[in-house]
């Protein structure tokens, strides 16, 4: 569910300010080396002497490869940890901070924290909205769709639906790796919020169109929602009564994100929970 990489903004300039073993950290995260990025980053915590920038960028990494992980709680604080160093060190209204927040946000949103989640993307996506930039502009959009996943969560899936429908109409547009990434969480949140009000025929169609963009995608960005199609779908087909599909689909995806995040991860555990659900029907 993270949205933002750790290096959004990286450039040859952070690269030479960066030391190796960070670099080599982001490219296990990004290849879904999860215990390998953690324990990178965290050997950049314990070298010194190291800059600031250094430890804020080791910070964002654990808590995302931690969090990868399934150890949702332990994420939280690490995050909890990070936001006030990135208030200090970027700014509390930078891109880098508020990119973090969002993705802390979406940590709340696994852990239940329903509406400590929608208060914080709500206000980081107010923050950003003031802000001009492309980066500015994303984290609105990503800030949004951490508010619709607490909505869904919440159980108010009509205004998850209307906040997911508002934000696809607007700057998000296909063409470009980031926004394409946004696109397909929020076409996942839609997805969530159709199935919450029993429009099952309605939720299959729009996992569809969700698939369909995440085949374009490359590995990196599409891992991270490893077995979401999947689980929609399962619980769709079960909303139809078509349980052998709802069963092929949630034994795929419970598969998907076992190898990718293994058992701990909130994704597994209601892969597996619609399968027990499954085996009682």
């Amino acid at each position: 569910m993270k949205l933002f990489r750790s290096d959004d903004r990286t450039d040859d300039r952070r690269k030479r300010t960066t030391g190796p073993s960070l670099i080599e950290a982001r490219a296990d995260l990004w290849a879904g080396r999860y215990a390998d990025a953690e324990a990178g980053a965290r050997g950049v915590l314990s070298a010194a002497p190291r800059s600031r920038k250094e430890t804020a960028g080791a910070l964002s990494l654990t808590a995302a490869a931690v969090n990868a992980q399934g150890r949702h709680v332990e994420a939280l604080a690490v995050f909890d940890e990070a936001v006030p160093f990135f208030e200090k060190v970027f700014g509390a209204k930078s891109a880098e901070t508020l990119a973090l927040r969002c993705n802390r946000g979406q940590v709340l949103a696994v852990l239940s924290r329903h509406t400590e989640c929608e208060r914080e993307c709500a206000d980081v996506a107010r923050t950003a909205a003031q802000g001009r930039s492309p980066a500015m502009s994303l984290i609105v959009t990503a800030a949004q769709n951490g508010v619709v996943y607490a909505l869904n969560g919440q159980g108010r899936h009509r205004e998850a639906e209307a906040l997911a429908r508002d934000t696809l109409a607007g700057p998000v547009r296909p063409g470009r790796a980031g926004v394409d990434r946004l696109a397909l969480v929020l076409l996942l949140g839609l997805a969530r919020s159709l199935n919450g009000q029993e429009r099952y025929d309605e939720a299959l169609a729009v996992a569809e169109r969700a698939d369909e963009l995440r085949r374009t995608l490359t590995e990196d960005l599409r891992r991270p929602e490893s077995g979401t199609v999947e689980l929609i779908m399962g619980n769709a087909f079960l909303g139809l009564g078509r349980t052998a599909d709802a069963h092929a689909a949630a034994s795929a995806a419970h598969d998907a994100c076992l190898a990718t995040f293994g058992p701990e991860h909130h994704r597994t555990v209601e892969a597996q929970t619609l399968l027990a659900r499954l085996t009682t029907t």
